[in-house]
């Protein structure tokens, strides 16, 4: 059973964490800092509870003894004032959790049940590390081993030195950007002026003025001459994202650039100059927009010279353990996170299922998250938000578990109804067939047991080998619906 250790110098605290928490662990007590920090280093805990104000030592200065002595240790501060800066603090400084003085009983056992578990994992080794490698050091553009990826690497090696524009197709969030960055590095303008403009984040009269300039006077608040990016860029290269969101003045204007490389300020007459090569990038069905009149054929044609696609997260999930290391390594030296240690391997196994629909950048802001947040050296599953971690049932099916009779519905069993979903799944050409069906048939087990206990959570939870924390997630993943109250067992 795990061991915790309680320090508070009131009595009845320490007496109502024995008598609530010796269910689900070996509690040992200390009413001072002194005494608690000997039990600690002569003992051996999965977790601390520690009170704020202590007598003879505050408890933050405690808990940076506690840290010293084992960082892993997840500890949990009491206070009395848990709207206080002191309860900020405490969390500032990598506790893991605060609770409220008085105590309730079932809060208290699940925080402790959670910190716990979260002991255990950060036990385990982990199956990404957030040390550096050698490839990052090196700063690595682009990350992907996978066919889809090394398609895209072998056509910016074939185009990059090429004259010609340029346009990257792909959903938001693909890493648009790095491949026009990529095809500036390794062309012959590597060494001359390499510039970005958002198609999308201007105005039509203000998109004009940035990419074109403009005269004094040409508008009004036009108080002075501006260099557009058109001249900036001379000789470099210009990269037009979002490409598609571009009025119709202004795509005639862009067309005659890449025609001609000429062009006029805004309110100007004077004719200018520029050998720019034009990367595009877009999202948008262009030639859906030329046949609804809303884009330029003769514009499509000239941007096209030569396309790149690049495939959205869900097509290369063989990816995601390489781009996981990649942004866990930049959060962990951004947010100065030295004892983070990386994830563990269910919560690789959560996001390699994910199918993404953010792509790469909603992966990176998520591992951004969740090193921000983590306060102990290993990240776990409960570190994402609830739309990782709730996996949708296959066929929208709902399944129910009556606390009092034991009743579980299930619209089929799975030995019906996973050849079903298996043969649906072939037909629409899943890319996640293994992990639709493996969760499928975890749904269905969890509910069986669930029925066979009448809904008792700590007796299915040892049935099934996992923990109540993790037997609560997955009941909400689910949507197991447990019909009756939940019974929890008072303190005597």
């Amino acid at each position: 059973m795990p061991n915790l250790l309680v320090i508070d110098d009131d009595r009845t605290i320490l007496t109502f964490a024995e008598r609530c928490l010796a269910p689900i662990a070996d509690v040992t007590t200390a009413s001072s800092a002194e005494a608690g920090l000997k039990q600690l280093r002569n003992g051996d805990f999965d977790a601390v509870l520690l009170d704020i104000q202590l007598p003879d030592q505050n408890g933050l200065a405690v808990y940076c003894e506690i840290r010293e002595h084992d960082r892993r240790i997840p500890v949990i501060f009491m206070t009395i004032e848990a709207a206080s800066g002191t309860a900020i603090e405490a969390m500032q400084l990598g506790a893991f959790d605060y609770i409220a003085k008085p105590l309730s009983a079932e809060p208290l056992r699940d925080l402790v049940e959670r910190a716990i578990e979260q002991r255990q994992i950060s036990s385990v080794p982990v199956a990404i590390s957030a040390d550096e490698s050698d490839e990052q050091s090196n700063g690595e553009l682009f990350i992907g081993r996978s066919p889809a990826m090394l398609s895209v690497f072998k056509s910016i090696g074939k185009v990059s030195k090429q004259n010609v524009p340029i346009l990257v197709r792909g959903e938001s969030g693909t890493g648009k950007e790095l491949v026009a960055r990529a095809l500036y590095q390794y062309s012959h303008r590597s060494d001359e002026t390499f510039l970005a403009v958002n198609c999308a984040a201007l105005p039509d009269n203000l998109l004009e003025s940035e990419l074109f300039g403009h005269e004094k006077g040409a508008f009004t608040g036009a108080e002075s001459r501006r260099i557009g990016k058109f001249e900036q860029c001379n000789g470099g290269t210009l990269f037009l994202d979002e490409i598609g969101d571009m009025a119709p003045s202004v795509q005639a204007k862009v067309l005659r650039v890449l025609q001609e490389q000429r062009f006029e300020r805004v309110g100007g007459n004077k004719e200018l100059t520029t050998d720019v090569r034009i990367i595009a990038a877009t999202n948008r069905p262009l030639e859906q927009m030329v046949d609804d009149g809303d884009y330029r054929e003769d514009l499509l044609y000239r941007l096209n010279g030569v396309t790149i696609e690049l495939p959205p997260l869900r097509e290369r999930l063989s990816d995601v353990p390489a781009l996981i290391h990649f942004f866990l390594v930049q959060a962990k030296q951004e947010f100065n996170k030295p004892d983070l240690e990386g994830l563990s391997p269910e919560a690789v196994d959560l996001l390699t299922q994910y199918q993404w629909p953010g792509n790469v950048r909603q992966l990176r802001a998520v591992i951004r998250r969740a090193v921000l947040d983590a306060v102990m050296p290993v990240i776990t599953a409960e570190g994402f938000p609830s739309e990782i971690r709730r996996v949708a049932s296959p066929e929208g099916q709902s399944t129910t578990t009556d606390q009092n009779s034991g009743d579980t519905g299930s619209t089929q069993q799975p030995g019906r109804a996973l050849p079903d979903l298996v043969t649906r799944l072939l037909k629409e050409k899943s890319t996640s067939l293994y992990s639709e069906a493996m969760e499928y048939m975890e749904r269905f087990v969890i509910a069986e047991v669930l029925r066979h206990t009448d809904g008792n959570q700590s007796q299915a939870a040892e049935i099934l080998g996992i923990t109540r924390g993790k037997l609560r997630d997955r009941i909400n993943s689910y949507n197991i619906t447990l019909k009756a109250d939940v019974q929890v067992d008072s303190v005597d």
